[in-house]
């Protein structure tokens, strides 16, 4: 193999170190190729920036919306205090009960949220302390008055100890969400820094493919004039002395043999990258179209120099290899295409009303009712629990989930896919999603949810990018998707909902 390889690479050497004009059209596209490598890297690295972006406000915004949360929770409280304190009716009580109940939740989940964190941790445990003071200061006066003591637990409520804590609660809750807000206006302008870097070096490198087509297309040209000029050489020199004639055929067999040289590293080791740089841009497409323009000049006057190898190259295996490229191409755009959908969706202001989930559910089940009659499969709807939400993102996440339901059905049995929820008792709505089709390997029931990963056979029209819209949509919500499946028995799809969506920033991140 090494001695066999011996040749190949004295020839490779003396080739680089001759001075020519196939050697400058290799630099060149050598040239392209690195140029395209940077613009593939940015593009990427773009993309990178982009979804760490979106993770970063994703958990930024989680954090807000739970520091609401206890602040909403705590101004409950205290408006149950006050209803016993002015009526003395135990029903007041309820929303103080109900604020009791979920406090320790939601610090734990703050807490877990903000672990690691040395700015936010130590703001959530001191939010966390006051909070412990006003509660104890609340369950006194609640205790006073049920001992008859009203007079007391209200001057407990006017020596303005309470108020104070309240105060402190709202600016540590303030101090927590001014420092999450800095933190996305400083990723926002990396971010914008970032693509304003991209953009200069794609359109830099445009300018440099260009610039760099241009010159190979000259090269190109100018070679296949010196071969046309070292023929009319050739016919001049006939006329002449036979020593001259000598000359002559000696420069014509030099130029030949370099032609040959020339033809074989076109034909064996520049074609796959030349057919690379002209799929990225339309005026390399137009250079090849030179190029068989002078190839068919050439082929007529003189068809020995052509071999019809480079004749088929040209003409048929570049459109087809431009054409592979350019779908490769637009299947990239698709997929930046939809990452920008899922930004825009991030940014899209939540609109909060009353929804009639089972009247939802039944209008995605009738928007594919041809697809389940033609694979004999039915979608029962139960009586679903009404929620505050916003509209078109359930309807989003319903119909994402149902069409995957209906797409990954068990050829093999009659499908069917259950719609169903129920009211959890404490501030929380359960909906389930279940079907008899396909199921999901255990070792993939996390990644369906990144962006382009896909579970299983692909068989199915699909990016990968489904369920990652769900998951989003439903954390903007203020609620939480899993997943429960077995491999040939089917999957249930789990999401939770807050009973009312609190929008405080949630629209606008």
């Amino acid at each position: 193999m090494i001695p066999a390889l011996r040749p190949t690479l004295l020839a490779l050497g003396h080739f680089l170190r001759t001075s020519s004009l196939s050697r400058s059209v290799v630099a060149l596209l050598t040239g392209a190729i690195i140029l395209l490598l940077v613009v593939n890297v940015g593009v990427f690295v773009m993309l990178q920036r982009t979804s760490d972006f979106n993770q970063t406000v994703e958990e930024g915004q989680t954090i807000r919306l739970a520091a609401i949360e206890v602040m909403t929770l705590s101004v409950d409280a205290e408006t149950g205090q006050r209803g016993y304190m002015l009526t003395g009716q135990p029903e007041y009580l309820e929303p103080y009960n109900a604020s009791t109940a979920q406090l320790p939740d939601r610090f734990d989940e703050l807490a877990r949220l903000t672990a690691g964190d040395p700015d936010l941790a130590s703001r959530v445990e001191r939010l966390r302390a006051l909070s412990q003071q006003r509660l104890d200061i609340i369950d006194r006066t609640i205790a006073l008055g049920r001992m008859g003591r009203m007079g007391d637990a209200i001057l407990i409520l006017r020596d303005g100890s309470g108020k104070v804590i309240m105060d402190q609660m709202r600016a540590e809750t303030a101090a927590i969400d001014e420092i999450q807000a800095t933190r996305l206006q400083f990723a926002t302008r990396q971010t914008e820094w970032a693509s304003g870097v991209t953009v200069l070096v794609n359109a830099l490198a445009a300018v440099l493919i260009l610039a760099l087509a241009g010159v190979s297309g000259w090269l190109i040209r100018r070679y296949v004039l010196e071969i046309q000029h070292a023929r009319d050489a050739l016919d001049a020199m006939n006329a002449g002395l036979e020593s001259k004639v000598r000359d002559r055929t000696f420069d014509l067999t030099r130029a030949n043999d370099e032609i040959q040289r020339f033809a074989y590293i076109v034909s064996h080791d520049l074609r796959a990258p030349l057919v690379n740089v002209m799929g990225f841009t339309s005026e390399l497409e137009q250079a090849g179209k030179i190029i068989d323009r002078q190839m068919t000049a050439v082929e007529t006057k003189a068809p020995k120099l052509v071999e019809q190898d480079a004749l088929t190259a040209v003409r048929e295996d570049m459109p087809e290899s431009i054409g592979f490229i350019r779908a490769s191409t637009e299947k990239m755009d698709r997929l930046i295409n939809a990452i920008l959908k899922l930004s825009r969706e991030g940014r899209r202001l939540l609109v909060p009303e009353r929804l009639d989930m089972t009247a939802m559910a039944q209008g995605v089940a009738d928007s594919v009712r041809h697809q389940t009659e033609a694979s004999d499969a039915e979608i029962v709807i139960e009586p679903l629990p009404t929620i505050e939400s916003d509209r078109l993102s359930m309807e989003q996440i319903l119909g994402n989930l149902v069409d995957n339901a209906v797409k990954y059905l068990d050829p093999t049995r009659p499908g069917r896919i259950v719609v169903s929820g129920k009211e959890t008792g404490d501030g929380w709505i359960v909906y389930r999603i279940a079907d008899n089709g396909r199921g999901i390997s255990e070792r993939d029931h996390e990644r369906i949810f990144e962006l382009f990963r896909r579970s299983g056979k692909q068989d199915r029209a699909g990016e990968g990018l489904g369920l990652a819209f769900v998951r989003n949509s439903v954390r903007r919500l203020g609620g939480d998707i899993t997943v429960e499946s077995e491999l040939g028995k089917g999957s249930t799809f789990m999401l939770k909902f807050p009973t009312r969506l609190v929008l405080a920033d949630a629209g606008d991140y």
